[in-house]
């Protein structure tokens, strides 16, 4: 039977929604789980005996909330599961799995994502530049978080969550350095999970970490030669998206130079071959 380390992160701000994904994760059959939630600036209460708490004194950002789970479970996968998320069918795991052993070339797995409610899915949830249809499945180059499932030997060799990104993008930089294994990351459009549709910028810093953390991931990740193209084209991309919103653009321009003096946290550089692969694949990362 499978062993699977899920790591829960949440705020303790959605209790009914904590509930629901923690209900979905402990029914899930065919597969052993050693659960543990992490709570952000919270301590954990009122969950069920067999899932472990750990309570952060305060709210570390979401990459680190998730890295420092990953040293409290055990399993020969991990399970990435946000709080407002849920697995709705209970062989789901089991099936993930099977997918990463049937197909070795495969180093991380991505469900495609659902609202619960029946409201239609944000386009965004399918992480591909030709989205095509969300039951299309295929190779991409960054994940949404909320649900994430691979290897833990895998997992542990990309370094973990980029923490110094707190949120935004850390999907991206993740899908990366699986990528720079010599593996895929893969969109399973076949499998499902649910997180309620809402809208990015109800976070406050939206605009201020989505710029600073596309130089920072430039930065820890790309051949120098690469970097100035890469944060150049976004660049162009996020004037042309909300020349009309100046607010936006000013928070945006304030987090990208930011990005340019801060420090970005330690230097991993792709090789020339992962950089091949991935323009081979349909994503060079110029854009």
């Amino acid at each position: 039977m499978p062993t699977v380390g899920v790591v829960v992160l949440t705020q303790g701000t959605r209790p009914h929604d904590l509930a629901r994904g923690i209900r979905s994760l402990l029914a899930q059959e065919g597969v052993h789980l050693d659960v543990v939630c992490v709570g952000n600036g919270w301590q954990p209460i009122d969950l069920p005996s067999h899932v472990r708490t750990l309570g952060l004194p305060t709210n570390l950002g979401i990459p680190a909330g998730r890295n420092r789970g990953v040293s409290q479970v055990s399993g020969e996968f991990l399970f990435f599961l946000d709080d407002d998320a849920s697995i709705p069918d209970p062989f789901f795991l089991r099936e993930a799995i099977d997918k990463l052993r049937a197909d070795p070339s495969i180093g991380l797995l991505q469900p495609r994502v659902v609202d619960p409610t029946g409201l239609a899915s944000p386009r965004r949830w399918i992480p591909r530049i030709r989205k095509g249809e969300a039951t299309e499945s295929g190779a991409v180059f960054s994940v949404w978080e909320g649900a994430v499932l691979l290897p833990r030997a895998v997992f542990d060799a990309t370094g973990g969550w980029a923490e110094p990104f707190f949120y935004a993008h850390e999907g991206i930089e993740l899908a990366w350095r699986v990528w720079d294994q010599g593996l895929r990351a893969w969109y399973a459009g076949d499998l499902e999970a649910n997180h309620p549709f809402m809208h990015p910028t109800r976070h406050s810093e939206y605009y201020r970490l989505n710029a600073r953390n596309r130089v920072w991931l430039a930065r820890r990740n790309l051949p120098a030669v690469l970097v100035p193209v890469y944060v150049g084209s976004w660049t162009l991309i996020q004037i042309v998206r909300w020349s009309r919103d100046r607010a936006a653009l000013r928070a945006w321009f304030g987090g990208w130079r930011e990005g340019w003096r801060s420090d970005p946290g330690e230097r991993r550089v792709l090789s020339a071959r992962t950089v091949w692969r991935m323009s081979v694949a349909g994503r060079p990362p110029l854009v």
